[in-house]
């Protein structure tokens, strides 16, 4: 064998090698023309929908949400609501023990009692307006009288008097005189007074006419609101109809000032707020649909719609974005607050139109274009698109139709690589 091998020339072998490497192209390029799949990963052209997303990540939290502390020391006496109960505005949910609490929280019941019973009466009578009514015309009825009689004080006057004639028989005498300045000065004085009753009397009636909003009624209103405010620091009440998320004290806890108590969700409402770049933000508009994921829900897609979009950037870390805020539809009790969230915002849909898949696209000379294999071959497609999704887009212009095979993984032409 070895003395079969040593007949041939270095060159002679040399020449074989290159004749075996060329006749292996020559079979690989073969075998790519009567199979293209062997060269080229491709697609059929489809008509189908898109869906345009905005995506981002935000958590959970409900419309409304209050953590209760308490507002001064004791012991708790008495425990009325649990994780998952559901409450009811002004619910108290907790109270402190009174031989506990300081004296003037104890003196605030006394106080309260008191207060509301001047409230109620001052709502409740219509004594005080008729009689102020009844004082109103006495006073205007002294004040004619004494103002007329002052008028008559002007002049001369007409004086009536009984006196006995020379017979000793009582008789009325009438005269003109003039009056003295005493009388004069003692009219004016009755006219004054007179005067300054009337105006006591309708400022009376007028400020019992304004009912609840007079300063008496205000001033007793106040002194209610005073009285409980201060025997609420002994109470923790739900502010809002809710569900009790949170829950410390238990009875005979010694709580101070400032001690958690509860935190009340209303969670009938579910937001989640997302920060969306500048770049994305003017495509996001009020009312569009939203789809929900959870990393907590496995194999579960939540609906919700978009309530609110932030008209005021905010730049953290040189990146400016805007806070939009999604309302879940259709939540149930698998989602809570806290829990983080990848939302996808429709921004916009198409129905029945043809997709090209983003991956198939190159740019070639600042033109986008596509490679659709025929006969074997590539061929290069100029094309338009419109509106995109992650994975595909809208094909608005361009020599394509269903069923075309797009090149997903075009090789160099023409001594380059095209643009990505």
């Amino acid at each position: 064998m070895k003395k079969f091998f040593s007949r041939f020339s270095r060159r002679t072998w040399i020449i074989l090698g290159i004749l075996a490497a060329v006749a292996l192209i020559v079979l690989l390029l073969s075998a790519r023309r009567q199979d293209p799949a062997v060269a080229f990963q491709t697609a059929e052209v489809e008509r189908g929908n898109l869906v345009a997303f905005v995506g981002a990540t935000g958590s959970v939290r409900a419309r409304q949400s209050a953590s209760l502390n308490w507002q001064t020391n004791g012991i708790v006496e008495s425990v009325n609501a649990e994780i998952g109960d559901r409450v009811s505005r002004d619910f108290v949910l907790a109270s402190l023990d009174k031989a506990s609490l300081s004296q003037n929280i104890i003196l605030a019941e006394a106080d309260l009692v008191n207060a509301q019973k001047a409230l109620d009466e001052l709502l409740a009578s219509d004594t005080a307006l008729l009689e102020a009514q009844q004082a109103v015309d006495k006073a205007e009825k002294a004040y004619d009288k004494a103002y007329n009689w002052r008028v008559q004080l002007n002049g001369k006057i007409d004086i009536k008097e009984w006196v006995y004639d020379q017979f000793g028989e009582l008789r009325l005498k009438e005269y003109r005189g003039y009056a003295s300045q005493e009388v004069i000065d003692q009219a004016d004085k009755d006219l004054a007074l007179a005067e300054s009753r009337l105006n006591d009397a309708r400022r009376e009636y007028e400020r019992l006419l304004k009912g609840p909003d007079s300063d008496e009624v205000i001033a007793a209103q106040a002194r209610v609101d005073a009285a409980k405010a201060t025997l609420n620091m002994a109470r923790l009440t739900a502010p809002f109809n809710g569900t009790v998320t949170q829950a410390s004290p238990a009875v005979g806890d010694q709580v101070t000032t400032g001690s958690a108590g509860f935190r009340i969700d209303d969670l009938s409402s579910l937001l989640v707020d997302v920060q969306v770049s500048e770049v994305d933000i003017n495509s996001v508009f009020v009312g569009q649909p939203a789809i929900l994921l959870f990393d907590a829900i496995l194999g579960r897609e939540y609906h919700g719609e978009v309530i609110r979009v932030g008209q005021a950037g905010e730049t953290v870390q040189g990146v400016v974005s805007f806070t939009v805020t999604i309302e879940l539809t259709d939540a149930d009790e698998l989602v809570k607050p806290g829990m983080t969230a990848a939302v996808n915002i429709v921004v916009e849909e198409v129905k029945d139109v043809i997709l090209i898949p983003n991956r198939a696209v190159r740019l070639v000379d600042g033109n986008r274009v596509v490679y659709v294999l025929k006969d074997g071959l590539p061929v290069q497609v100029r094309i338009r698109l419109g509106a995109s999704s992650d994975t595909a887009s809208v094909l608005v212009d361009g020599d394509i139709k269903e069923g075309d095979l797009i090149i997903l993984n075009p090789p160099s032409f023409n001594g380059g690589m095209f643009g990505g």
